[in-house]
């Protein structure tokens, strides 16, 4: 029976080891990050903020419902709620937002959510720190979403954890967005880094008030 018993613990062991080699890198990022945890979330808050030479420039916050596809927007001066899947072209100001702030939010969800093509460097260089990490390039398809042809160069380690990454607005290198992963979180399973930065500090990206519902 111990015999049994260890060859089937051996048989487990390398099933799970040829699974982990089947995936892709892309996968190994979102799990790394999560995504398996992502069906349970019933509801999502957070507040999404944005700094410029110390001024705060943006504030918004945001309920998500994934599960009824819904998203409810509140500033200062108002609140939105709508379907994405069904109502986006009537909400397409709010629509925008929502999908940029929750892009930043869970960036590595949608590495295996949304159509892209995507190279693996094992060796590059990271733009702000200068350390030696893996790179991923993402190139979005033209006519994909409101910005057709972005492209992002991601630095991440061994663990899979994204560190700094590189945005180029419509696939251009005339002006490079790069910025930092920092302070990460961990709410019901979904890792988030709540802090962007550019090297010098002048531009934050970060959230507040992030909570995580499940059932």
């Amino acid at each position: 029976m111990k015999k049994v018993t260890l060859l089937v613990l051996l048989l487990l062991i390398i099933t799970s080891c040829h699974e982990n080699e089947d995936q892709t890198i892309v996968q190994k990022i979102a799990e790394a990050n999560g995504i398996q945890n992502f069906e349970d979330v019933k509801e999502l808050r957070y507040t999404f903020n944005v700094r410029v030479d110390d001024t705060l420039r943006t504030s918004r916050a945001w309920t998500w419902r994934p599960q009824v596809k819904t998203a409810t927007l509140t500033t200062p001066d108002s609140t939105a709620s709508y379907n994405y899947e069904t109502e986006a072209s009537q909400h397409e100001a709010v629509d925008q937002r929502f999908i940029n702030d929750q892009y930043w939010l869970l960036f590595p969800f949608h590495l295996v959510w949304d159509e892209m093509e995507w190279e693996h460097t094992e060796q590059a260089t990271a733009p702000i720190s200068g350390e030696e990490m893996q790179r991923v390039t993402v190139k979005y398809p033209d006519g994909a979403g409101y910005t057709p042809g972005d492209m992002y160069e991601v630095y991440f380690g061994n663990d899979y954890m994204i560190q700094e990454w590189v945005y180029l607005s419509g696939g251009s290198r005339e002006n490079p967005l790069a910025t930092t992963w920092e302070d990460y979180d961990v709410f019901e399973g979904i890792a988030i880094a709540k802090m962007h930065r550019s090297e010098d500090g002048s531009f934050e990206l970060f959230f507040t008030d992030v909570e995580v519902v499940t059932e």
